[in-house]
């Protein structure tokens, strides 16, 4: 895939994937009614070229990353900018790498890459950078690559909270954890960090990594193979959205919670909260895909606006475990900040903060 977007799931307009929307749906509703303040009108910057700035991903029409573009739209928006959605639907780093050198080509003033290979991005990003065009990592990272900042979860950190967690929902026996791409860093750093809490905790927990696929129905297939071949497991786990959602619909097929098979995982699907709901998952991470979006524009322009002086500064977005307890405001509240809708919306708060 070269440098030109495309509609990633028929949830977000043609065009404003495409393009960007700055008179879209936030711009709209932060000019608001007579009276109410107005984010976008008479803001505090100088008048500043329209800058453009390209995000490349690893799997473009994935719809974890639905609320993501959300939240491009919503900072381009907010701050009169544009933006394009490029990359690779099937995490191939060449097709990215592609995308990336046309972005330079066509000097884009900023670029956002997701890093997921160690050492695959190296070139183009000193690249850009030797052009005068800022890069940023966006949801997987690489240290030793020379982007100014990344703004993400802490994969590791993620993964070894997830792993106390198995630890204390299975107690001892087979787990399996699932990985679609083994090796690539928006996911091995999970599995690695998940693998060394269950390891420091001491207990007799037989924990394997099970490699399936980036495509969702071949994930189904692997994983329920992996069932019927393992039924004496203890615990299924997904590293990603895709896998963390299998798991849930294979426990949901076998009736796995009944028998004690203990499940959980990544990301906020709808299929993964449904399995939450109904006790199929016992959890899922969300790592607020919105805020990657949102946060990667604002530092993108806050760079750009200072002439350099402002950030970089890496953002974490943030861990927060929904379990049964927690999943009735994300069943319940179609909002673009998860993907689940369209419009924009002030959301009023309910039950404690940091709850």
């Amino acid at each position: 895939m070269t440098g030109r977007s495309r509609d990633i799931t028929g949830s977000l307009p043609r065009r404003a994937v495409m393009r960007g929307v700055a008179a879209g749906p936030v711009a709209a509703l932060l000019a608001g009614a007579a009276g109410d303040a107005r984010a976008a009108e008479g803001g505090p910057f100088p008048s500043h070229p329209r800058w453009k700035f390209v995000f490349v991903n690893h799997v473009t029409a994935n719809p974890f990353f639905v609320p993501c573009q959300y939240g491009i739209q919503d900072a381009c928006a907010l701050l009169g900018c544009d933006y394009q959605w490029t990359g690779s639907e099937t995490s191939d780093v060449a097709q990215m790498v592609n995308a990336m050198n046309t972005a330079v080509a066509g000097k884009a003033d900023a670029i956002a890459v997701c890093l997921v290979d160690p050492r695959g991005f190296d070139r183009p990003v000193e690249n850009a950078l030797a052009a005068g065009i800022p890069v940023f990592s966006y949801n997987a990272d690489s240290h030793t690559n020379k982007r100014l900042a990344y703004i993400g979860q802490d994969l590791f950190l993620s993964g070894q909270m997830m792993g106390e967690r198995i630890v204390k929902l299975v107690g001892k026996g087979k787990v399996a954890i699932f990985i679609a791409t083994p090796g690539q860093l928006n996911l091995q750093p999970r599995f690695d960090g998940a693998m060394d809490s269950i390891k420091k905790s001491g207990a007799d927990i037989q924990a394997t990594m099970i490699a399936t696929a980036p495509a969702a129905n071949e994930s189904l297939s692997k994983i329920d193979a992996y069932y019927l071949g393992n039924q004496d497991v203890k615990g299924m786990f997904g590293t990603g959205g895709g896998d963390t959602m299998n798991c849930g619909l294979v426990s949901r097929k076998y009736n796995l919670a009944a028998k004690g098979v203990r499940a959980g995982g990544y990301d906020m699907l709808p299929r993964s909260l449904e399995a939450v709901h109904d006790g199929f998952l016992d959890f899922v991470i969300d790592q607020q895909p919105y805020l990657q979006g949102f946060y990667t524009v604002m530092e993108m322009f806050a760079w750009k606006a200072s002439g350099g002086l402002v950030g970089p500064a890496d953002i974490d977005t943030g861990l927060k475990f929904v379990t049964k307890d927690s999943i009735d405001p994300y069943l319940n509240t179609k909002t673009r900040y998860e993907g689940s809708g369209k419009e924009a919306q002030i959301l009023p708060h309910t039950g404690t903060i940091g709850g």
